[in-house]
């Protein structure tokens, strides 16, 4: 019999139907939750046949919509601009940390100096710090020495600390993958070192980019330890705002499940476009022979 004829055995798609559950069941449930009303959400008799609303939603998006949502007594801001922090915090840690993560990089693939694989090393081990560890020492500098904490620009550098040495070491391997026939051919046609990395180099690693970009940006738009310590009431994170929207007298799983679900939203976007470069770097990669 033919290897390709072979049968899984049954156990095989039994795994693969709890696994998948195990993935989709917490998205379900959590989606379902946020089309609930919150009297549904706590009566005994819930049951998955019930009437959606989406009056959840409109009380977390209440302060952008073109109309004032008749069942919100008062519009809380916290939500919406939640989401536009998180979203600027970590568009913006992103893009830091690329341009900053390629050059250094490329710096370490490329040229000769003087403890190269030192350096390398380095900035592998620092990845594996906890940001745990980092919280008091940043809490104290951001806040008595240099005044960042509740301000963007405190929050961003912390995150393109955190995951620089990342990006730095998955950039090297694509860098490494680059003939330096390509460099030296681009020298001969008369491009400076600038030309040749901004237009010769980061073309041909753009699925490295990619992949660093959703990593990345990922971290930044889930982090919630340092975020809670070290930003305000006006530049929370999304995950801030939910976590402190849960009081021992008050919680509103409905609001809080539609919050989650458009938490998940920006994230899911991003890796579709990010996972689109990848596969269009890859495939303008080829050559004929």
């Amino acid at each position: 019999m033919n290897i390709a004829e072979k049968r899984q055995s049954p156990a095989f798609y039994v795994l693969i139907i709890v696994l998948i559950i195990m993935s989709i069941g917490p998205i379900l449930l959590m989606l379902t939750t946020s089309l609930k009303l919150n009297v549904e959400i706590m009566s005994d008799t819930s049951s998955l046949l019930f009437m959606p609303t989406f009056d959840n939603y409109e009380t977390v998006l209440c302060n952008v919509l073109w109309y004032e949502p008749d069942h919100v007594d008062y519009c809380d801001p916290s939500f919406a601009r939640s989401l536009g922090n998180s979203l600027f915090i970590g568009l913006v840690s992103t893009l830091i940390t690329l341009v900053i993560g390629c050059m250094a990089a490329y710096s370490l693939v490329r040229f000769r100096f003087m403890g190269r694989g030192t350096v390398s090393l380095t900035t592998l081990m620092m990845r594996m710090v906890p940001p745990a560890v980092l919280l008091v020492p940043v809490f104290g500098i951001w806040t008595f020495q240099y005044g960042l904490d509740g301000t963007y620009t405190g929050i961003i550098l912390v995150y393109v600390a955190m995951n620089l040495p990342f990006v730095i070491w998955i950039l090297q391997s694509f860098i490494v993958q680059v003939p330096i026939q390509l460099e030296e051919a681009a020298k001969m046609d008369g491009a400076n070192p600038l030309q040749i990395f901004f237009l010769v180099v980061l073309p041909v690693i753009k699925p490295g980019l990619a992949a660093a970009a959703i990593f990345t940006f990922r971290v930044a738009w889930n982090e919630f330890l340092l975020a809670n310590a070290l930003l305000n009431r006006d530049t929370r994170t999304v995950p801030v705002t939910i976590v402190n929207s849960l009081t021992e007298y008050d919680i509103d799983w409905g609001v809080i499940m539609a919050t989650g679900m458009l938490l998940a939203v920006p994230p899911i976007i991003f890796t579709f476009v990010a996972s689109k470069q990848i596969i269009t770097g890859m495939t303008a990669g080829a050559v004929k022979g």
